[in-house]
Formats: C-alpha cells, structure tokens, sequence
C-alpha cells in the first residue's frame, strides 16, 4: 500500500452506517470518496463533515443496483483520483451500500430477489472486479454483511441469503487477490439503530427492546459502533487479518 495518505472508497457512504465509516476513517486518517444513490445534499453534507476533520472527500453517485453503469463509474473515478489526489489508485473498497426488503420466504416477490441480487450480491461482485485495476497492491477490500448471515429472524431470508453469498465470495477473493497482498474481510452488524428497512430497529420500542434483550451488551448497536470497527480493521496494524467474518453485533443470539 502506498505510503501516502490512504483514500477508501465507501458506497452508500451518504448516511447511516456508511456516513459513519466515511467519518471514523476520516478522524483516522484516511481521505474519502463515497457514494450516493439519489441524495446528494445528504452526501455533500458528509463531505463537508470529513473536510472539517482535515481530510479530502469526494461524493460521487453510483447506483450499485446497475452494474452496467460500472466502467463509466471507473472512469470518473480514475479522473477523481487524478484532480483531487494526483493519484492513480485507491486503497480500501468498502462495499456499503444496500437495501431492506421485509417478506417471509412464502411471500417473496421475484422482483424484490431481484433487487436484492443486483445490489447486494452481483453490484458488490462486478463492482469489486471492475475497480481491481485501481487498488493498490497491499489494499483492503471489506464486504458488509448481516448478523442475518448467522441467526435467523423471520421476514428477511433472501435478504440474508445474499449475505451469506456475499461472505463465501469474500473468501474466494482474499483466496485469489492474495498474490497483489490485498486482505479482504467481511463484517457483519448486528441490529443497529438506522433508517434502514424502514428504521423499524430505531423507531420500533418493541423492535428495540426485544433486540437489546438478546444482545449481550444490553443495547441496540448505534452507527459509530460499526463506524469504529471498519476504521480498526482498515488501520495499518491490522493488515494481517484476512479472508474473516468479524461479527459487530455486541454479541446477538450468543
């Protein structure tokens, strides 16, 4: 990994848990580029927050849910890269971005597996290959997975199967990216207080409570929680772990 200031690419980094990583890396010591889908005054904002902390950002919009759309993608971050940094590479991938989609398995639209293919299994898979060219050797790649990918709760069984697609690809790519020393992980939160599905975890006190109740540490996960993880695993001293699942869940369903 270059010697320079590192720069992690983060989709979905425009708010939730994605916002926090963008900001947790940033009071690190890493420069951002991340990613929005629609809300760019949200992503802005986040850009704005990481330059306060010192730090360069960039917001670029990315629909992960298109991988046709990747190579132009590419090319507009190469000349990012170029402008902002006066570099060719970037060094951390966190694939972030993602959707809730709540229906038992019975109930299951093949347009909601559909959707949920596209962004959270064949976006981060192509969007991981088409950007290979432009991390460094000695980088990191950290695939977001779901505390779901291990315990079961009813109502989410496509959305963690692609979780759990996406944590057997993360150890074919540690596996076969090796060779350039790039490390590559998954993490899995648990249950975290975000507008995600609907923020029924955040804004549900049945929701919550139950979930606090079956968590170890007493509590629903907060953004920063997951926001601190990802800048500890992406830090210069922990580049030996790799091809792992690290589940932040404050210990659910131990």
């Amino acid at each position: 990994m270059s010697t320079q200031t590192p720069i992690a690419l983060i989709t979905g980094g425009n708010r939730g848990l994605g916002k926090s990583m963008a900001v947790k890396l940033a009071e690190s010591g890493t420069d951002v580029v991340l990613t929005y889908r629609s809300n760019q005054a949200e992503a802005e904002a986040v850009v704005a927050a990481i330059q306060k902390l010192g730090r360069r950002a960039v917001a670029l919009p990315l629909d992960v849910g298109k991988s046709s759309t990747f190579k132009a993608f590419a090319d507009q971050l190469r000349a990012v890269l170029k402008e902002h940094w006066q570099r060719d590479r970037f060094d951390y991938l966190i694939n972030n971005a993602g959707i809730g989609v709540h229906a038992s398995f019975a109930e299951t639209t093949e347009a909601q597996f559909d959707e949920l293919v596209n962004v959270h299994f064949k976006g981060a898979f192509f969007l991981t290959q088409t950007l290979l060219p432009l991390i460094n050797d000695g980088g990191r790649i950290l695939n977001i997975s779901s505390g779901l990918a291990r315990f079961a709760l009813p109502g989410y069984a496509a959305y963690a199967a692609m979780k759990g697609a996406i944590e057997v690809l993360t150890r074919y790519q540690a596996k076969e990216l090796g060779s350039r020393r790039i490390a590559v992980n998954t993490l899995a939160p648990g249950a975290i207080e975000t507008d995600f599905g609907g923020g029924v975890v955040r804004d549900n006190a049945d929701v919550n409570a139950f979930v606090a109740s079956q968590t170890a540490l007493g509590r629903v996960g907060l953004p920063d929680d997951i926001g601190g993880v990802v800048a500890s695993l992406l830090a210069k001293d922990s580049g030996w772990i790799n091809a792992q699942r690290i589940e932040a869940s404050g210990g659910m369903f131990v």
